[in-house]
């Protein structure tokens, strides 16, 4: 029977361990500075605030047109002054007797 080498010994006792540690060093290096890690946290913290003061200035313009919604819905009764708001503007419609004055746009 012929002895192993000295260095497949080595390898054999120390190569697993070796190979454990460069996955952990790996996955260790990743978790500080992939693209998720914790030096990402910051810039994830800034987004999360910006998108948070989007959503509050959505929410409250969906709160402006759900208004109007609900004052030109016809089940509830439509508002008069919104619905002749509205005539005025998009169909240019005026009361008789009314006198119409044009404005030169600049």
């Amino acid at each position: 029977m012929g002895r192993s080498s000295p260095i497949k010994t080595i390898l054999r006792s120390a190569g697993p361990p070796a190979l454990a540690l460069c996955t952990m060093g790996f996955f260790a290096w990743y978790a500080v500075m992939g693209p998720n890690g914790v030096l990402a946290l910051k810039d994830v913290k800034r987004d999360v605030a910006a998108r948070t003061a989007e959503l509050a200035v959505l929410e409250k313009r969906q709160g402006e047109l759900q208004n109007h919604v609900n004052l030109l819905d016809p089940r509830k009764g439509a508002d008069p002054d919104m619905v002749e708001e509205l005539l005025r503007k998009n169909l240019n419609v005026a009361r008789p007797g009314e006198i119409i004055v044009p404005l030169k746009k600049k």
